[in-house]
């Protein structure tokens, strides 16, 4: 019993990562992990080398894949307003529909009140009826110029509709072209890129998490997307060129330590293994 609480006790607590956490204490957790230092070192070189070469794969498509986002986002808009103006002209059928409808009513109406003026010899009502014949009249009218305007509407939609439709078959034919495009280019590039992040997660696989953490990290902070690099002439960090002091040369090239730059936050490996 006192054999296992002494070896619970002396078991080793995990610190959760810290994205804000010191190289300090980055350095540390690398110099305490079972795997040996050097060789740490070699697998994190090997995962920036295979990093780098599906970086430079990503680079040969260029703007292909925003543009083709950019083109399948444009024809989706143009879609839907096809669709809305379509919509808006079998609306506006209906209405003409409905006016023609209306004009059949009055007319009946005014028929109507036609015949009973033959037979009326009161003049009151005679000038009540002749006024709702005015008013089925002007409703007439009205619904008359209802379906003309409506009419002219729909031509000025039809209009935007086929202007619509043109835009439409021009961005999809560069859709096409651009997919294409950028089909060719993943397929000649897919065996080697399928190789090298197989190579990445084997790599990944053998590195603990808090530094896969801060290499991701460094990755995305720089532009050139280098986390791990040698040293450049020399006696110059291959990442931002400021001179290494030639202590911290003797360090990089001992093995014994991650050596991160004090300038750019890259961590500089030997550059032995390069």
């Amino acid at each position: 019993m006192a054999s296992t609480k002494k070896n619970t006790a002396a078991a080793k607590v995990e610190a959760p990562i810290d994205q804000r956490e010191t190289f300090v204490s980055l350095q540390k957790s690398f110099a305490d992990s079972e795997m040996p230092v050097e060789e740490k070192l070699k697998t994190l070189y090997q995962l920036q080398a295979a990093d780098s070469e599906i970086d430079k794969i990503i680079q040969l498509r260029g703007e292909l894949p925003a543009e083709v986002a950019a083109l399948e986002e444009e024809i989706a808009d143009l879609k839907e307003r096809s669709a809305a103006l379509s919509a808006l002209i079998d609306q506006y059928n209906r209405n003409i529909a409905d006016a023609k409808l209306s004009i059949s009513e009055h007319e009946s109406i005014i028929e109507k009140y036609q015949r009973q003026l033959e037979s009326i010899q009161n003049s009151r009502e005679y000038d009540s009826l002749n006024k709702e014949i005015e008013n089925q009249e002007l409703l007439r009218q009205i619904d008359e110029k209802t379906i003309n305007d409506t009419r002219y509407e729909i031509g000025q939609k039809k209009a935007d509709l086929d202007d619509l439709k043109d835009r439409l078959a021009i961005r999809n034919e560069d859709l096409k072209a651009k997919k294409a495009e950028l089909e060719t280019i993943v397929e000649e590039t897919a065996k080697e890129e399928e190789v090298l992040r197989e190579r990445r997660a084997a790599c990944a696989a053998k590195i603990d998490a808090r530094t896969m953490s801060a290499y991701e990290r460094i990755r995305s902070s720089v532009h050139n997307h280098l986390a791990v690099v040698g040293i450049y002439n020399g006696d110059s960090c291959g990442g931002c060129f400021n001179t290494i002091t030639p202590q911290r040369r003797v360090e990089i090239g001992s093995n014994r330590k991650l050596i991160i730059c004090e300038h750019c936050g890259r961590i500089i490996i030997n550059p032995d293994f390069e």
